[in-house]
């Protein structure tokens, strides 16, 4: 039997129906009456029909609200007018509507899209909105959320864990600093169960004392990097600090990329390590759905050994590795943090790495590729101000445009508290109001 015949034969790819919740236009083709007289002499009766479907787009519909208000006066003794209150804006004496304000934002923070670009998009539609205006409008936005992403930064301190990672940006105008220095957008995760959330927070430093002030009121497990600014916060009473397995693990594959760089692929001693991390993970996979209690047994039974095996590995190959070679880095970095990045088997509700944040700060990363910088510090903490609203939409599964609307159009009402207007309060089909 050939190689051909006894491999399997790869199924052919089918094309996914398009989702239900999309309206339908339907557009019936008739058969013209000519045609539908038979040879026979009869006319042909209808049996029914064949459906194909389109899937077509409607470009950005943009219109002009007119809020007309009356006014109402006395005839007989002219003593004053009477006019009808203007409804609550976000921006008053703006031109900007919610929906509108929406868009600009979720186009700059979720799409990545720089606010020039989004200018030249609205000259398409004839509509002129220069770039500085649009700038306006975001910081003037994030200055009235203030008391919204404070009030989700003290909802994150309520979880048992807290996520942290920090990463670079550039500020332009910054008192005291050159324009190509480095400033940082600091980023957490947590919150209770199913209320999960996201804070970013711009500083100009990566001192210890940012954590340590972001998690003023926070008891519980933290995790991190093996980054030194997190050992103060570590320090603090009430504090369990974790250490990122991932990043163990990315050191490891560091060190065999650099073996086997240029070379045909074999092993290589860092392969053990990775092995053995991969089983942790596999661990990990098989408990994720079970309960703080059953993964804590799961991790005592199935973890634990594994973790024995590495530190041995670890302590035994050490003194016959280069420092400075990438796998002495690799085993020398594992070392220092084992015990922080091994101690999430001792309480099955922490995790095991620090994906959550990075994954969390991703769409800061790609955004930062394509506006490159912030031109000032106001324009760096609206960043992270609306980043972590969006954010923490999305992991609520909120659309965030439909959730910023409507946050746009509810805050100004001044009728909910600021818990009622959290992602974690409301449903997809309370804010769906297009």
């Amino acid at each position: 039997m050939s190689s051909a015949e006894s491999s399997p034969k790869k199924p052919r790819p089918t094309r996914k129906p398009l989702p239900e919740h999309l309206p339908r236009e339907d557009r019936i083709v008739e058969i013209p009456m000519v045609d539908r007289q038979c040879e026979c002499g009869c006319t042909r009766t209808e049996m029914g029909e064949d459906i194909s479907e389109q899937l077509e787009i409607i470009p950005a519909t943009v219109k002009v609200i007119r809020t007309r208000r009356k006014k109402y006066i006395c005839k007989q003794c002219e003593s004053g007018v009477s006019i009808a209150p203007l409804p609550p804006q976000m921006l008053p004496k703006s031109m900007v509507a919610p929906g509108l304000l929406a868009y600009v934002i979720t186009s700059k923070y979720q799409d990545a899209l720089p606010l020039h670009r989004l200018s030249h998009i609205f000259s398409r539609y004839k509509i002129d909105i220069s770039r500085q205006t649009l700038s306006n409008w975001v910081l003037n936005t994030a200055a009235r959320l203030k008391p919204v992403t404070e009030h989700l930064r003290q909802h994150i301190a309520k979880g048992d864990v807290v996520h942290i990672d920090e990463t670079t940006v550039q500020v332009l105008k910054e008192d005291g600093k050159k324009p190509e220095s480095k400033s940082y957008m600091w980023v957490q995760k947590g919150g209770p169960p199913d209320q999960s959330a996201v804070y970013f927070h711009y500083d100009r430093g990566r001192a210890s004392t940012v954590p340590l002030a972001l998690l003023d009121n926070f008891e519980g497990a933290i995790m991190t990097d093996g980054y030194a600014g997190y050992n103060a916060l570590a320090k603090r009473e009430g504090i369990e600090a974790l250490c990122c397995m991932a990043h163990l693990r990315r050191k490891f594959i560091e060190a065999r990329t650099a073996v086997s760089k240029g070379k045909k692929k074999k092993t290589s001693k860092a392969d053990v390590a990775i092995n053995l991390i991969a089983k942790l993970y596999a661990v990990e996979k098989s408990a994720k759905k079970l309960s703080a209690e059953d993964r804590y047994d799961m991790r005592q039974e199935r973890s634990v050994p594994i973790i024995a095996k590495l530190k041995q590995w670890l302590t035994e190959i050490s003194p016959a590795v280069l420092p400075k070679s990438k796998l002495g880095e690799a085993i020398s970095y594992a070392l220092k943090h084992f015990d922080r990045a091994t101690k999430y088997v001792e309480d099955g509700r922490w995790p095991i790495d620090n994906n959550p944040a990075e994954n969390a700060i991703r769409p800061f990363v790609i955004g930062r590729k394509n506006w490159l910088f912030s031109h000032s510090v106001k324009g760096a903490e609206a960043s992270a101000a609306l980043y972590s609203l969006i954010e923490t939409s999305k992991l609520n599964l909120l659309e965030p445009f439909d959730y910023l609307r409507w946050l746009f159009t509810e805050l100004p009402k001044g009728q909910r508290s600021l818990e009622e207007l959290m992602p974690w309060s409301i449903d997809e089909e309370t804010i769906n109001i297009r």
